[in-house]
């Protein structure tokens, strides 16, 4: 006959058993690290507790994407990085394949305690969801006039780069007195075609070229947004991007 194992109410008179009393420790450390989270400051490498609807996920920001005031970059880890089995079950479960992604710093619970575990999608072994609420963090450069856009370039990986890029278009507009502003924006992804890749060829002969296409076409004539040839690769991978850097062209392979 089979027995039956009972455990023990918690109501019941005297002692708890020590695997009773760890679960509740845990779980009134959970509380604890939810009503008293510690404040994360925006720049300093430590991983953060971000919301992902009922659940709260480990991510690591990305450095030099780590300090916007409203948004930053970050790519969401399995909880119990840097453990080696935590790699193959968050593979598993949908956490590596997700790349940047950009979170808004007022879904940013604070800095990441181990307490938050159960309150992860691995935790309860769930796969994350599709669409996690966090847009993949690629950046671009629209150039525009008033009357009318210029070019658009993109992808760029960090904002840092994509800003480097309109700081030397803003610059070399304005020393040729030349109508026109350029500044960073998400990547839309709807419309990729319409983006040069910024890889692999120098800003000023590119933007040199779409003034010259500018100048002696119809200004309300879409196709100026459109790049020939296959679009961009959007890879979540560092890839190298082309800065401009005192008046230069030059490659930046760090990502």
């Amino acid at each position: 006959m089979k027995r039956r194992l009972f455990r023990r109410c918690g109501h019941a008179p005297g002692d708890l058993a020590p695997e009773d009393q760890a679960a509740v420790d845990q779980f009134r450390a959970m509380l604890a690290a939810v009503r008293h989270p510690q404040p994360w400051t925006p720049g300093h490498p430590q991983d953060i507790a971000v919301r992902i609807g009922p659940f709260i996920e480990r991510a690591h920001p990305r450095p030099g994407d780590d300090h916007g005031p409203e948004m930053i970059a970050v790519a969401l880890v399995h909880p119990d990085t840097p453990h080696a089995a935590a790699y193959l079950h968050g593979r598993q479960l949908g956490y590596t394949e997700r790349g940047w992604l950009r979170c808004e710093t007022t879904a940013i619970l604070g800095t990441w305690q181990p307490a938050y575990r159960m309150l992860t999608h691995a935790a309860a072994g769930l796969n994350l969801p599709d669409d996690v609420g966090l847009p993949p963090a690629h950046y671009a450069v629209h150039v525009s006039r008033p009357d009318c856009p210029l070019l658009r370039l993109g992808p760029y990986n960090q904002c840092t780069a994509a800003e480097s890029a309109a700081v030397h278009i803003n610059e070399h507009l304005k020393k040729g007195d030349l109508p026109g502003e350029a500044t960073v924006a998400p990547l839309d992804f709807g419309a990729v075609n319409a983006y040069h890749d910024p890889n692999h060829q120098c800003l000023d002969d590119l933007l040199a070229r779409n003034l010259r296409a500018a100048s002696h076409r119809d200004v309300r004539t879409p196709d100026l947004w459109v790049q020939e040839g296959p679009a961009p690769a959007l890879s979540s991978q560092g890839q190298g991007l082309l800065c401009v850097t005192s008046g230069r062209c030059s490659r930046d392979d760090a990502g």
